[in-house]
């Protein structure tokens, strides 16, 4: 199979894109991901694919919270800000707002909805990425909106 082949048919998996947020003491994670689905009804569990040298991994790794944050189809430039490092200042990451959650990570107040999640266990023995299987702990939507979505944005990702 061609490289650009597999790339494409990939790219039609209806993947989310996401802001997930951690943070382990002082240090902050945040990252837009796309390898997120649904795990469970009960009890609710999501389950991501991570990459394990990004700071949002670690920070969860540690502290074992995190929050999904789901983009809004228009939240382009505000899933653009998360493929860079993390830096956080003056209430801010990466430029955007954020408060501390129920479970103290990062909740971004300019994203319409979150998910606060404890993390349950995490694999990273397979592939590049590593697998984190979460329960959720408590959801907010402050708006009804369309999420964004991978073949929604002009990115590519992987190959």
């Amino acid at each position: 199979m061609e490289p650009k082949t597999k790339q494409k048919a990939l790219r039609l998996l209806t993947n989310g894109m996401y802001v997930l947020t951690s943070r382990s003491g002082d240090k902050y994670g945040a990252a837009t991901v796309t390898w997120v689905p649904q795990a469970s009804f009960k009890p609710p569990l999501l389950m991501a694919a991570l990459r394990k040298d990004g700071s949002v991994f670690q920070c969860l790794a540690e502290s074992k919270t995190a929050v999904l944050h789901v983009l809004a189809k228009d939240q382009k430039d505000v899933a653009q800000k998360f493929f860079a490092a993390t830096k956080s200042e003056a209430g801010q990451i990466n430029g955007e707002p954020f408060v501390p959650g129920k479970n103290s990570a990062p909740v971004l107040t300019n994203l319409p909805v979150y998910i606060e999640c404890s993390v349950v266990d995490v694999n990273d023995r397979l592939g590049d990425h590593a697998l984190v299987i979460f329960e959720v702990t408590h959801c907010a939507l402050s708006r009804d909106i369309d999420p964004l979505t991978v073949t929604d944005s002009p990115w590519e990702y992987g190959g």
